[in-house]
């Protein structure tokens, strides 16, 4: 359906594509991964056509249909969601914005010449009608329910939604598009946990072919049955979901390693001989035929390292036993009731993740942990001892936009080595030059991990986080998840991303209307007892 054959591009001073091949076929669904800034958006916007490559072609059958769900959702406002998610599905959307508009007119005592317009109503009905128009609108409420929509904000403005929530609705557009090809741009970004397992069901029963990247290990794994990797300006292609794809890399790399490695013990043979016999007249032939083999030797290159980084925690201080607790605690917003009466203690060392169904106050719990919010009623108290570092998604929009991220390290830390705050600042993938970039250009991902950085480097004993993860990609969360392993503190945490919880919980929380349902054990263990990934998703 889509091939890409022998494409270069340069991006600036940097080579993204070198001759590079890969290839698109109906049913196939990929996973494109490579580090970050390797080329995954230019690829994408190659093949839509935004971009062109400097060499080769990007060739799409005749007739494919192409939805391209990408992070810049632009602006969308004076509709509401579902007429804004049915606006992506071609002719329907364009009839059924003159349904609406004749229906306006009729109900508008000001009409001048009513009879024409109800004739034009009946005629634009009939269309709306032989389009499927009316089950186009179920259909459009159904995707939007399933990404987390509730009624009321289905119906509301969706110009007054969140960054978050657009994106939701650009997402909800594509899907409802149903296009023969669907290029997926990081779309598990901004769902949470219940909307993630609904969008991994969704795409398994999507019968076209689809090209996504994501951060998330878990979701990949389970949608695609293929991998294509951008590494060094070439695409290589897998079969298999993301768990095989590197379970073969790692193999291709130590067969590298190990044939680099005979190559470069035969070559150090040969050069021996030739140093020790070169001077004998005797030898001078067999000398001559070595240095010409070695000079026909095609050289074996040594497997490209991934950059890993590793970051350790310092010995954060111990707190007392008791580490923080709810009592009697009431909390509500207007008229919506989130907690009435709640009782909840976290101790030293447990590892707490909060799940919850959208709106059950997994945010709210963590806020009152924190001091960001107060109780209605009843009281939030903290034990003795007990150092807090709190991250939340607002706290990105504190950086200072004018200061550089070595800055930004400088001024939480004035005391601190500057060799020490960039082996920090490497940790967190701020290496070289990128030090100096200013916060204000930094993108969600960046900005996240400059926080992390400044959260970590003086370590607290009391951690509560609410979706750390997101915007991290696949090597900053292996990071943290190894450091956070080693972490002796104590953690209260939401998350969407279910390698997180797995490798990190040893306790669930699940909010629910009837109360806190609370489990030993990680979140592994809350699966297996309740056959369920999330509340109120039954696997």
């Amino acid at each position: 359906m889509i091939r890409l054959d022998s494409i270069s591009k340069q991006s600036g001073q940097q080579l993204l594509f070198i001759d590079a091949s890969a290839a698109l076929q109906r049913g196939e669904k990929i996973g494109l991964v490579g580090p970050n800034g390797a080329g995954k958006t230019t690829l994408f916007r190659m093949i839509t056509g935004q971009e062109q490559p400097d060499e080769g072609q990007v060739l799409v059958d005749r007739g494919v249909s192409i939805g391209l769900f990408s992070q810049d959702v632009g602006e969308m406002s004076g509709r509401s969601p579902v007429a804004e998610v049915m606006d992506g599905a071609g002719d329907v959307s364009t009839v059924a914005a003159e349904l609406a508009a004749l229906e306006a007119a009729m109900a508008d005592p000001e009409t001048e010449d009513l009879d024409a317009v109800i004739e034009r109503f009946g005629e634009v009905q009939g269309r709306f009608e032989e389009l499927g128009g009316y089950a186009l609108e179920g259909r459009a409420q159904e995707v939007l329910a399933g990404l987390g929509f509730s009624g009321e904000m289905m119906a509301g403005d969706v110009g007054k939604l969140s960054g978050g929530w657009k994106m939701r609705v650009a997402l909800a557009r594509i899907l409802l598009m149903r296009p023969d090809v669907m290029l997926l741009d990081e779309p598990s970004n901004h769902l949470d946990l219940e909307s993630l397992i609904w969008l991994e069901g969704f795409l398994k029963g999507y019968d076209g072919a689809l090209l996504m990247t994501s951060h998330d290990r878990e979701f990949m794994n389970r949608v695609i049955n293929k991998v294509v990797e951008i590494d060094g300006g070439g695409l290589n292609s897998y079969s298999g979901d993301y768990a095989f794809y590197e379970a073969q890399r790692a193999m291709n790399e130590r067969q590298q390693q190990a044939q680099f490695e005979r190559q470069q013990a035969m070559l150090a043979k040969e050069i021996k001989f030739i140093e020790r016999f070169k001077a004998r007249a005797s030898h001078a032939a067999q000398v001559q035929s070595r240095v010409k083999k070695l000079d026909k030797i095609e050289r074996v290159e040594p497997p490209k390292r991934r950059q890993t980084v590793v970051f350790e925690f310092g010995q954060a201080p111990r707190s007392g036993d008791d580490v923080a607790s709810l009592r009697g605690v009431h909390k509500r917003y207007g008229s919506k009731v989130i907690y009435e009466g709640l009782d909840f203690l976290v101790r030293r060392k447990e590892r707490c993740c909060v799940l919850g169904t959208n709106g059950a106050g997994k945010s709210t719990l963590l806020k009152l942990v924190a001091g960001s919010t107060v109780p209605d009623q009843g009281t939030v108290s903290l034990g003795g001892s007990v150092k807090m570092g709190y991250f939340a998604q607002h706290a990105m929009e504190l950086l200072d936009g004018e200061r550089t991220v070595f800055q930004s390290l400088e001024d939480a830390f004035p005391q601190a080595a500057q060799g020490s705050l960039r082996t920090l600042a490497g940790c967190f993938g701020f290496s070289g030059d990128e030090v100096e970039k200013r916060c204000r250009v930094l993108s969600g991902g960046e900005k996240a991990r400059l926080v992390m950085a400044r959260m970590l480097y003086d370590p607290p004993n009391f951690l509560v986080l609410d979706e750390p993860t997101n915007h991290l990609d696949m090597a900053t969360k292996e990071m943290l998840i190894a450091a956070l392993s080693d972490y002796e503190g104590t953690m209260l945490f939401v998350s969407h991303d279910r390698h997180f919880l797995a490798a990190l919980s040893n306790r669930v929380l699940e909010l629910t209307p009837e109360g806190i349902h609370q489990y030993d054990g990680g979140y592994t263990e809350y699966v297996a007892h309740t056959g369920q990934e999330a509340p109120g998703l039954h696997a």
